[in-house]
């Protein structure tokens, strides 16, 4: 048997690394978007210890290494008490960690519509969660879609992180097998290729899904 064919004796445990990473990428999405609205609209928050404590998470989060913070879930946890196993590890860390980055995305989007909108709002006698969610929030989201598209793409490049603490992803499983039979150029050329695979369309439907919204809203870009 040839090498080739026999390196594609491999590629069903690639493809299942990708499934990993493709369900730890969708996981700690969820926990990312959460951890972005409820921080970004703290960071907004004229209560001191809100914004506080908003503040601190963003701080934390944004200013330590990724990998420490994965490593402070698995390994440093435990030693106080609670125990997690490596996917909610990993999801947690990751989640958390570029939730830091998408609270900005959500304060700067809602900083950034126009005060008049506001003020259109206050003229209408409306209250202040009206205008939040009928005028301001509405015209922020089709500011922040392409962003949380772009930190969504990172995301799921980050996910090669979790392979630290064992979690089968497509790069763990590209090191095992490229350890165990020596094709390196093979075995990450192929993990490349799926992390591409992957990321592309997201990127794509990112594009589909900000045109779309500013339709909906009557705010139709120009073609990029």
């Amino acid at each position: 048997m040839s090498q080739g064919l026999l390196f594609l004796s491999y590629l069903p445990l690639l493809l299942k690394g990708a499934l990993s990473t493709l369900e730890v990428t969708l996981m700690a999405e969820a926990v990312v978007i959460t951890a972005s609205a409820i921080a970004g609209f703290a960071r907004l928050s004229n209560r001191r210890i809100v914004l506080g404590l908003a503040s601190v998470y963003v701080e934390i989060f944004r200013g330590t290494s990724g990998l420490v913070q994965l490593y402070f879930f698995f390994f440093v946890l435990p030693i106080l008490g609670l125990f997690m196993n490596p996917i909610p590890a990993g999801v947690l860390a990751l989640g958390l960690n570029f939730g830091a980055y998408g609270s900005e995305i959500v304060r700067a989007g809602i900083l950034g519509v126009d005060p008049g909108q506001r003020e259109a709002g206050v003229a209408l006698n409306m209250s202040s969660r009206t205008i939040m969610w009928r005028i301001i929030l509405p015209q922020a989201i089709v500011a922040m879609v392409p962003q949380f598209v772009n930190l969504s793409v990172e995301l799921l490049k980050a996910t090669a992180l979790v392979a630290v603490v064992g979690i089968h992803e497509l790069t763990y499983i590209g090191k095992v097998i490229a350890g165990n039979t020596g094709w390196i150029l093979q075995s990450y050329s192929v993990a490349l290729l799926l992390y591409f695979l992957l990321g592309f369309p997201l990127s794509r439907l990112g594009r589909t899904l900000e045109r779309q919204v500013s339709k909906g809203l009557g705010l139709v870009r120009a073609e990029r």
